[in-house]
């Protein structure tokens, strides 16, 4: 690539706000915009780039990077799904619950067109629970298309280990339905816990349309600035998939807007370990940075209500924003003062008591508290009851040590990094934090992040130690997840192995041991 073709497009879509950015090689900002994010996201995104683009040398943008809520807003208003069929290749086992059993009953109808348990699948070890029933795959394949479903979502025993009775399956749905009717495979998505991966791949092949309109609105709002260059999403662990990996795999970029906010501030402000607050117009994401990268969270994590098991951050959401309605209540007397959940979100800049509207929101404790400047007009605020403010502030000032404390690890007192648009409202020093940081471009942090994302790859495999040594288990694992990262974009002589963890399986026979390896390269 031509030095001179050097620059980057980062574009986060927020509950609030679109922000995007343009930095160089360097990792300096040559431009930033926030605009309110429109009802339709990919107008917001047509918009922050217009903007952000204005006055920037257009041939010297190599890539483009997008983390969107599209993904998560359709799962969570059961909106532009599509319906899937749903094949699990585990009989005779498994049969006592039915695929989507624990769903919400609203999205499993609306989802779900038809599914099937049927013999296949494999043990960790590799030996067969049951020879693959190909017979029943093509019968299957029959009924997807007479329930009217549009993609297919394929789920085996163990397959993150052993993926031959998938790869097989997806064969033959090919051969019956075409090369290309989607076909989405668990051991693609998830990790090792069978029920969990499933939900992960039917929610992915229910997204692919959603993904696919929002891909295109990305490319064809490139093309729009006569921008031919390489095009990214940002996934939920820190890293970007290609736009076509994200394409086929959308599941993946579930919860990424936090996770760009702390890359991006672990960039900004040179601190690999540090609790993060990014606090918005409506919410307040915290989760802590560990070696520069967010923890990611140990537990199941519910999308929408359905339980899955794929990788994402560790992170604690509450509603407190720039944009959070403060309703008086005798504050100041002793009353307790009724302060959210619910937000005006965008409608801040114009619905906020400093800027002319009728609504007391969190902006205007802050700007009235001297914390903020440089929004509204602080005349309009100046009448606010003194005690009021005080009891706002540290209502503020409580649920940010609340969420510190919660993050944190051990006694010990890390730094706090505040970003995004409302984090004046976080106060200059909290208890068992060391210091409270503001880097630069804090309010943009978001589309930072994704600006300066690498890409990654992780395998989740169980290895017998008893058949090989445990060096060449961990071998094979490490080059498993290097392939996956250069797939993802990675360049392949800049790869680093950045997480490895083994899992003895005790309770199995063989010497079983569960892999986890975690690939990361800058982008080729």
């Amino acid at each position: 690539m031509s030095e001179d073709r050097e620059f980057r497009i980062g574009i986060d879509v927020g509950g609030t706000n679109t922000d995007a950015v343009v930095i160089d090689a360097e990792g300096s900002v040559i431009s930033a915009v926030k605009v309110a994010t429109t009802p339709e996201p990919i107008d917001g995104i047509r918009e922050s780039l217009s903007e952000v683009l204005q006055g920037t040398d257009k041939t010297r943008v190599a890539k483009a990077m997008l983390g969107t809520t599209h993904p998560t807003n359709a799962i969570i208003q059961r909106q532009g799904l599509d319906t899937v069929g749903v094949l699990r290749l585990a009989a005779p086992s498994s049969l006592g619950v039915r695929p989507g059993a624990a769903w919400p009953s609203d999205i499993r109808d609306t989802v779900i067109g038809v599914s099937a348990i049927i013999e296949g699948g494999n043990e960790y070890t590799g030996v067969e629970i049951a020879p693959l029933d190909t017979g029943a795959v093509r019968r299957f394949a029959s009924d997807a298309v007479a329930a009217g479903c549009r993609a297919v979502a394929v789920s085996a025993a163990f397959s993150p280990a052993t993926s031959e009775h998938e790869l097989r399956a997806r064969d033959v749905l090919a051969a019956e339905l075409g090369d290309a009717f989607p076909v989405s495979l668990s051991h693609q998505v998830g990790s090792l816990g069978l029920l969990e991966r499933e939900n992960a791949t039917i929610l992915n092949a229910a997204l692919l349309s959603v993904a696919s309109s929002v891909v295109d609105g990305f490319e064809n709002a490139l093309a729009a600035h006569q921008l031919a260059i390489d095009a990214y999403l940002t996934q939920n662990d820190g890293t970007l998939l290609t736009a076509s990996e994200a394409g086929r795999f959308p599941v993946l970029t579930l919860g990424s807007g936090p996770t760009n906010s702390m890359r991006g501030a672990c960039a900004l402000a040179g601190v690999n370990d540090a609790v993060v607050i990014d606090v918005g117009g409506t919410s307040a994401d915290a989760g802590i940075l560990v070696d520069g990268f967010p923890r990611e969270s140990t537990a199941a994590v519910e999308v929408g209500g359905v339980r899955t098991n794929f990788r994402m951050p560790d992170l604690i959401s509450i509603g407190l924003g720039g944009g959070t309605v403060v309703r008086e209540a005798g504050a100041g007397n002793g009353s307790e003062l009724a302060i959210g959940p619910d937000s005006v979100g965008y409608a801040v800049a114009t619905e906020a008591l400093c800027v002319g509207g009728g609504t007391l929101t969190l902006s205007d404790i802050s700007l009235a508290s001297g914390r903020l400047d440089g929004f509204g007009d602080s005349t309009l605020v100046e009448d606010l009851e003194p005690g009021l403010v005080r009891d706002a502030l540290n209502w503020v000032d409580e649920q940010v040590s609340i969420m510190s404390d919660r993050m944190k690890s051990s006694r010990a007192e890390i730094p706090l990094l505040a970003v995004g648009g409302g984090a004046h409202l976080i106060a200059d020093r909290v208890p068992g934090i060391s210091e409270v940081l503001r880097p630069r471009s804090y309010s943009v942090a978001n589309a930072y992040g994704a600006c300066i994302a690498e890409a990654s790859g992780m395998v989740d495999r169980v290895y017998s130690y008893d058949r090989s040594s445990r060096e060449e288990c961990l071998d094979d694992a490490k080059e498993l997840a290097a392939n996956a990262a250069v797939r993802s974009g990675a360049h392949p002589d800049r790869i680093r192995i950045t997480t490895v963890t083994e899992v003895p399986m005790t309770y199995v026979p063989g010497g079983g041991c569960r892999v986890m390896v975690k690939a990361v390269g800058p982008l080729a």
